[in-house]
């Protein structure tokens, strides 16, 4: 590839990372740093964009999932949901996170989530090679949902003061990783349960459902618990470390590249995935559900493209479990013994696996659908959509920098990003 991309040292991506929010065409209107960029504003080009889009959720391979579990000790553990392997890691390999973008262009929705990868990467291969091939793939699995900019006001309470005048501006491409926190704790609850913990609502002081028939089969162990709350609090701190790992891909990568950008989470979560639609705020267009009993609005899915696994999209959390089981064990899951995988002998390791009985989806079910009841929403005690963070990326007013900062404020690449990536005048 052009550009010394693939070259540039991981410590120099790490000690020169900052955040740089200046970009051409921004002004900051007063004060000790009022500028006024000379320069019209510049958006990433298509292949900018693809290759920070393949940084957050590129496919690289299989993961190597959960190896073992104490519940079968003589088969491979059955919590992986996905054997995918991307470029940012996910907990336990549920792995459900997607990654919008959106910039002058338009905004897109990329999944690479279930994406069946054909062969791992080797450690002889070309690197430029192997950026070119998962830049295409995340080209390839990349939809427009529409030619426009995201709908975000810069204002209250749509952003936070002191980003009005930068973030989502002309010029600007905004990344914003979405993930699926009721397929991660529907994950975490069948983790559990395998494991013979009853699950309790501490909150209410009682059983997550009536746990009574299965601690007489033996699937549970009365002694055995784990409250609800703390599985769901790790259930959101899992989803919160994968979108800022996917984050902190792109801007590393930002300094390879040599653009200017930052990672924040300064904008409304709800703004952005479309809260305020009926105030004429359309932001990506999730829809929300809003319970009797009361709450703010919760982001259940984008329709037809990112569901939950819960109502309105299923007409009951037994339907939502069985669509979770179907993508564990069923075609093309993650132990479908016809798919590939990492291992010497992945069809034998696959086919090894017991898919869950009739009776632990029987008591997963009940168990979540005690979690829904409780607040009419799963899981309950965050959003079933999790953005936490964005990152936006532009490229740097190096005038700005050299006028207001000391020596050194920006890298070798930001000061030759439009020589390397831009003299035939596209980047392409």
């Amino acid at each position: 590839m052009q550009n010394g991309l693939t070259d540039f040292p991981l410590f120099d991506a790490l000690a020169g990372r900052r955040a740089r929010r200046f970009g051409l065409g921004m002004e900051i209107p007063s004060g000790p740093l009022a500028h006024r960029s000379g320069a019209e504003p510049l958006g990433l080009s298509e292949r900018e964009r693809s290759i920070l889009v393949a940084a957050g959720t590129g496919v690289s391979g299989w993961s190597f999932g959960v190896p073992f579990g104490p519940d079968r000790p003589e088969e491979h553990a059955h919590y992986t949901q996905r054997f995918t392997g991307r470029t940012a890691p996910t907990a336990a390999g549920i792995g459900t996170p997607v990654l919008f973008t959106t910039d002058d262009s338009g905004t897109y929705l990329t999944n690479t989530r279930d994406l069946l990868p054909d062969r791992p990467r080797r450690a002889e291969e070309d690197r430029d090679s192997a950026l070119e091939a998962m830049v295409d793939l995340v080209r390839a699995h990349t939809e427009q949902l529409s030619d426009r900019r995201l709908d975000l006001p810069a204002a209250a309470p749509h952003m936070l003061e002191p980003n009005l005048w930068m973030a989502n501006a002309p010029g600007s491409t905004l990344f914003m990783p979405v993930a699926d926190a009721s397929e991660q704790v529907l994950g975490l609850m069948a983790m559990a349960l395998a494991n013979g913990n009853v699950l309790v609502d501490d909150v209410a002081g009682r059983p997550a459902g009536d746990p009574a028939p299965f601690i007489r089969s033996g699937l549970l162990q009365e002694d055995k618990r784990v409250p609800l709350t703390v599985l769901q609090q790790m259930a959101y701190e899992a989803n919160v470390a994968e979108l800022a790992f996917m984050g902190h891909n792109i801007v590393l990568t930002l300094q390879a590249m040599g653009l200017g950008g930052l990672y924040l989470n300064g904008l409304n979560r709800w703004s952005a995935l479309g809260a305020f639609r009926e105030s004429g705020v359309a932001g990506l267009g999730f829809r929300f559900v809003q319970d009797s009993r009361g709450g703010l609005p919760n982001p259940v899915g984008l329709d037809g493209r990112f569901e939950g696994l819960c109502p309105p999209y299923v007409k009951d959390m037994r339907e939502a479990v069985n669509i979770f089981v179907e993508r564990k064990f069923g075609p093309e899951g993650a132990y479908d013994p016809s798919t590939p995988g990492a291992w010497a002998d992945s069809e034998a390791i696959k086919r090894g696996v017991t898919p869950y009985s009739e009776e632990f989806v029987d008591c997963l079910s009940q168990a979540a659908q005690y979690v829904h009841d409780t607040c009419g929403r799963f899981p309950n005690t965050f959003t079933t959509m999790v953005l936490t963070g964005y990152v936006q990326a532009v490229h740097l007013d190096t005038e700005f920098y050299d006028r207001h900062y000391r020596p050194g404020a920006y890298l070798p690449t930001h000061a030759h990003h439009m020589e390397r990536w831009h003299a035939d005048g596209s980047g392409d």
